[in-house]
């Protein structure tokens, strides 16, 4: 026995203190993770932690004079016997007859009221609480003044709601002794449902095997050595294991010493909040992997850009443009004499019903004060092949983005990729038309080639009338009179051709010019639409990843500032 009371102390001694400051400032590491989490990932992977930080809060609000204590065991093990020798009183309903009951009783050393409020917390009735202290126990009772005693239900009852009473109560209180008999020790209830889940909270965990009177002094040792030996199979290993009897004062000694230190330490609370801390943090282990990228890299937002420009039409407004181009300078540059015929043909970018510049993020609201919508224009939906192109950048900007994270925060990276894509049509409908094209303004050599072809129109027009009218002079009989000649040329005749001539010429040399220029709009004008159609992206699609980076970058600090768990 004085080696198994050394084993015990031994493990005693090894519990760490824990500093109420670095508890606190895991706990706000463990809710900065929440508060970068929720929103991104399943909300019932975050249940666990969530119930944490709100029990260790309450806790932590309340009294940390008051230590609270839990007796826990399996029907007959003689836990509310033990609870009454403790208390030296009748206090907890002892019987055959199974379950006995299904609520929690409280024994308080001290004053009753001063734990009120924590008991409260805990959910214990009024009507089951009990001061142990008194006049006549003068200083007998002031080593366990602080303790607060549970007597639990039986955690195998065969009532669903007192087990369930037992797992909530478990989850408050700040040590657990754990009452085992020497005819069930080994039963898989308490291993596999309770002390096995209990491995990280070993600082708060103490194993008393009852009713050690019914074993021989040689059969003691060996049931002592082979519960240790299970308990090290659950990961208990080193927690204080006693043998105790209630109907003898002297088997409870070693136990009474037990609740004593552990009273005076003030340490149970923290040591409880702390091996949670551990428990929340391994479930959330598998959320936190590689650093996150800082940002989209530029590839993928390039091909993100160039998918959503497919949609969007870029290349038909880009092509629509080269041809306006065409089509406008053709008809500041050409003969004078069939510009009305080119005016009969329609304008290319007049057809796609885009916004001029002057309207370019204006809307058209209704007199009845109705939501104003924009003008649409009629550019041709997007193919299958582009919305497939579209779908593959999407993919990849989430695999290219969060290939490296962990599957929960993969799956948000690509639902954010899409949530905002329902707002994306009227978006690139938008960018395109408000798009400045850059063929609105005439070019100043338009101008001046359109002036040249009137001058040569009008000499031409001057040297077919000045030929009219000397034909008209010879038709009529009156006197005749001769052409100013130029060379063998009269010069009307020369006004005439050179002006048609010239006029063609001119028509032809500017046509290279023109081409080259339909080019240059066109590409500029993509160009703009480009960028446009990358804001959209950025706008839609790569801010929202961006948020949920920077939200999985907070977590993984968070994670790691709240320490790995033991």
């Amino acid at each position: 026995m004085t080696q198994f009371v050394g084993r015990v102390r031994e493990a005693l001694r090894g519990n760490r203190r824990v500093d109420p400051d670095a508890l606190l400032g895991r706990l706000e590491s463990v809710r900065g993770f929440l508060d970068a989490a929720d929103g991104h990932l399943p909300s019932e992977r975050l249940v666990p932690a969530h119930t944490l930080v709100e029990r260790a809060t309450g806790r932590l609000a309340l009294s940390r004079d008051h230590t609270l204590v839990a007796l826990a065991g399996a029907t007959g093990s003689g836990k509310s016997s033990l609870f009454n020798a403790l208390a030296h009183m009748r206090l907890s309903p002892v019987g055959v007859r199974r379950p006995t009951t299904g609520q929690a009783f409280a024994c308080v050393w001290g004053a009753a009221d001063d734990a009120g409020r924590l008991l409260d917390w805990v959910g214990v009735l009024p009507r089951n609480r009990f001061a142990r202290e008194s006049a006549l126990d003068g200083d007998d009772e002031a080593a366990l003044r602080g303790l607060v005693l549970l007597d639990l239900p039986d955690f195998d009852s065969v009532e669903a709601s007192h087990r369930v009473e037992v797992d909530r109560l478990l989850g408050l209180v700040d040590l657990i002794v754990w009452v085992v008999d020497p005819q069930k020790y080994a039963d898989r209830v308490v291993h596999d449902a309770y002390l096995r889940e209990f491995h990280r909270h070993k600082d708060v965990t103490v194993v008393v095997l009852n009713q050690a009177d019914r074993l021989s002094s040689a059969d003691l040792p060996k049931v002592l050595s082979d519960l240790r030996r299970l308990l090290d199979e659950d990961g208990l290993p080193g927690v204080p294991v006693l043998a105790t009897a209630a109907v003898q004062d002297a088997a409870m000694v070693e136990l009474r010493r037990t609740l004593e230190r552990t009273v005076a330490e003030r340490q149970a609370a923290l040591r409880r909040l702390n091996s949670d801390v551990d428990t929340a943090l391994v479930g959330l282990d598998d959320l936190v992997g590689q650093p996150a990228p800082d940002d989209v890299d530029r590839a993928t937002a390039r091909g993100l850009a160039d998918a959503l420009a497919g949609v969007a039409g870029v290349p038909a407004v880009a092509d629509a443009t080269e041809r306006a181009y065409r089509h406008r300078a053709g008809s500041a540059t050409g003969w004078p004499l069939v510009k009305g015929w080119r005016k009969l043909r329609p304008d290319p970018l007049r057809r796609l019903h885009l916004q001029t510049p002057a309207v370019v993020g204006t809307e058209l609201a209704p007199a009845d004060g109705a939501t104003p919508t924009p003008a649409a224009t009629s550019l041709p939906d997007p193919t299958a092949a582009q919305r497939a192109a579209l779908g593959i950048a999407l993919r990849d900007v989430t695999d290219n983005t969060a290939g490296d994270l962990p599957e929960e925060w993969r799956v948000a990276v690509g639902d954010a990729t899409k949530s905002r894509l329902g707002d994306v049509p009227d978006a690139l409908d938008k960018a395109v038309a408000g798009t400045e094209l850059g063929v609105e303004r005439k070019r100043a050599w338009w101008r001046l080639v359109g002036l040249l072809q009137w001058l040569f129109t009008l000499v031409a027009v001057a040297g077919l009338g000045w030929l009219v009218a000397g034909y008209i002079v010879r038709a009529l009989g009156l006197p005749r009179f001769d052409y100013p000649m130029v060379g063998e040329v009269p010069m009307p005749t020369l006004g005439l051709l050179g002006g048609l001539a010239a006029g063609l010429l001119l028509a032809l040399l500017v046509k290279p010019f023109i081409r080259w220029g339909a080019r240059r709009a066109r590409r500029r004008a993509e160009a703009r639409m480009r960028e446009s159609v990358a804001e959209v992206g950025r706008e839609h699609v790569i801010d929202p990843v961006r948020l949920v980076l920077r939200d999985y970058a907070t977590a993984r600090d968070a994670y790691a500032a709240a320490g790995p768990p033991r």
